[in-house]
């Protein structure tokens, strides 16, 4: 076991499954609480793993992992920077308990903390998968990336700036892969071989203008923008790449979910790779740390290892296991040593490099609002309009310098859309204005929900000023209840299908709030090509910081 000892979105749970003559029962939590030994061995101990949300195929592996070590993982899924802030700031405290162990992509950004260090007890990389870009088959082609030639992070700038070249990207404030993707690119461009510094990125940071023109496609989950890639490319607007784990792009090309696989090109300047230490947290007891040695014991081994590779295509920590087929080694860029480095880069991101964001808040203000939500409705958005100074993850879920956001209240009909534009100098003056709009909001009238959304995708049409347009558009829909008036989800459907491709393809994120129909509510994100969000055990005011992440 290689164990590194540093100083001082809903929780599954992957239990044992066994029904043993000594404890015999038909609920795992009964098994849990007998705490019976693996035959006969060590006790039974349940770590409790605050983790990201790409390790979710993982969850059948660990089932069997249990069988053979008594130790069940209950996972709790975060953002990585959302889960590292909350360790960070000393608190362990879950849906369901305290957390024993964290499990992301990276500690590299933890380890930047001097508190956060102290949090950790020991950690142990399990596998590793660097972020690197899958390219469009023919795109690769006409470019000259194909056949072992070597391609640069400058290659794909310059493909951006000269070709047009478009991709996918998750959002650095929200995912690990971004955030990776964004430290790797700034790093191979300011090409000094040592560790990023503010006047690097400063000096890079035209070039990183140019490069995250191309960014197509943003999204909070690195899972979620690999599905908004092959929808696209089955719509008939497609993007030509996708920076992303190799694993990611592997499995997509494995699952044949494109016609033809993607080309995966590996930066021959360097990339930053995940290697997915699972961290136990400091202070932990004998019971726990036994838990968790014979956890990493059984996940290190050759066997195991075999299968996290074959299974996940992530490659693998222990020598005697392989990916196949074999994949190049890489250069490995540093990572920067300073903190004030990595935060004034992921603002400068949001700020000045990034392609703004356009986004309509379609918000119900119907009568079933009235009371507790929607004063817990305006909270939440207000909460958007504060700078916060304080982690990295919530500074950059507020609303951000040259954004468009439209709020359009509806009830019985749709409101009159009240636009904000967060303009470099003045950003501060126009979220005062939108809190002080959002304050003003009241309840009253039946739930047209879909009426509002077609008002919503016009406000889009008439605002879009063609393909030189550069703002990424999403839509916001936030609703209690039951459509109860005006047009149905079919109708908005048949009013989509006479919109043009650049306005109807635009997704909508729906917020299940109070008896919100479930089933129409994920039809609805199905068909828009957006996703469901769940507010209804969880604050709402978290579930808009997390969509923040897709915008």
């Amino acid at each position: 076991m290689r164990t590194n000892t540093g100083h001082g979105s809903g929780e599954r749970v992957l239990g044992t499954g066994r029904v043993r003559a000594a404890c015999a029962s038909g609920l795992a939590a009964v098994l849990l609480a007998t705490g019976c030994a693996p035959g006969g061995g060590e006790p039974d101990v349940t770590l409790r793993v605050l983790a990201g949300s790409e390790l979710a195929d993982l969850e059948p592996l660990l089932e069997e992992v249990a069988e053979r070590t008594g130790v069940t993982v209950a996972l709790e899924y975060r953002g990585t920077l959302d889960g590292m802030a909350q360790i960070a700031a000393g608190d362990r405290e879950g849906e369901a308990g305290t957390y024993d162990a964290v499990w992301f992509a990276s500690n590299r950004y933890l380890a930047l903390d001097g508190g956060a260090r102290s949090a950790i007890h020991a950690e142990t990389p399990i596998m590793v998968s660097p972020v690197v870009l899958g390219v469009a088959a023919d795109r690769a082609e006409e470019l000259g990336w194909t056949g072992g030639a070597e391609v640069t992070w400058s290659d794909v700038h310059e493909a951006v700036a000269a070709e047009d070249f478009t991709y996918g990207m998750t959002n650095p404030g929200a995912s690990n892969s971004g955030f990776s993707a964004l430290i790797g690119v700034a790093a191979a461009m300011a090409d000094t071989g040592a560790a990023l510094s503010t006047e690097d990125v400063k000096r890079v940071g035209p070039q990183l203008a140019e490069f995250f023109q191309g960014q197509e496609v943003t999204a909070g989950s690195s899972g979620w923008l690999t599905d908004a890639y092959v929808r696209r490319a089955r719509e008939g607007r497609p993007v030509d790449g996708l920076i992303n784990y190799e694993s990611v792009i592997l499995s997509l090309n494995d699952a044949g979910a494109l016609p033809e696989p993607l080309t995966v090109v590996y930066p021959a300047d360097g990339v930053v790779t995940a290697d997915y230490p699972l961290t136990l947290l400091s202070e932990p007891s004998e019971e726990v740390l036994a838990g968790y040695e014979r956890l990493v014991e059984d996940l290190t081994s050759a066997e195991t290892q075999q299968r996290i590779a074959d299974q996940t295509r992530r490659r693998p920590v222990n020598g005697e296991a392989e990916l196949s087929p074999p994949v190049p080694s890489l250069v490995e860029l540093a990572f920067p040593s300073s903190r004030e480095v990595v935060d004034g880069l992921v603002a400068d991101y949001f700020a000045t490099l990034r392609r703004p964001a356009r986004t309509v808040y379609v918000l119900d203000v119907s009568g079933s609002m009235e009371g507790d939500r929607l004063a817990e409705l305006k909270s939440a958005l207000q909460a958007l309009t504060r700078a916060d100074g304080g982690s990295l993850s919530r500074s950059t879920q507020t609303f951000q310098e040259r954004e468009e956001v439209t709020l359009l209240p509806f009830a019985t009909e749709p409101a009159e859309p009240l636009r904000f534009v967060m303009e470099p100098g003045a950003a501060r003056e126009a979220n005062a204005d939108l809190a002080a709009a959002v304050e003003d909001l009241e309840a009253l009238g039946d739930t047209a929900a879909y009426d509002a959304l077609v008002r919503a995708y016009e406000l889009l049409e008439e605002d879009y000023s063609g393909p030189d347009d550069e703002r990424l558009m999403s839509v916001v829909l936030m609703t209690d209840g039951v459509v109860n008036t005006g047009t149905d989800l079919e109708g908005f459907g048949e009013s989509l299908a006479e919109l043009p491709d650049s306005v109807a393809g635009v997704p909508v994120f729906t917020v299940l709030f109070g008896e919100s129909d479930v089933p129409e509510m994920t039809e609805l994100a199905e068909m828009t090509g957006g996703r469901v969000f769940d507010a209804r055990e969880e604050e709402l005011e978290r579930v808009f910081r997390e969509i923040r992440g897709y915008s």
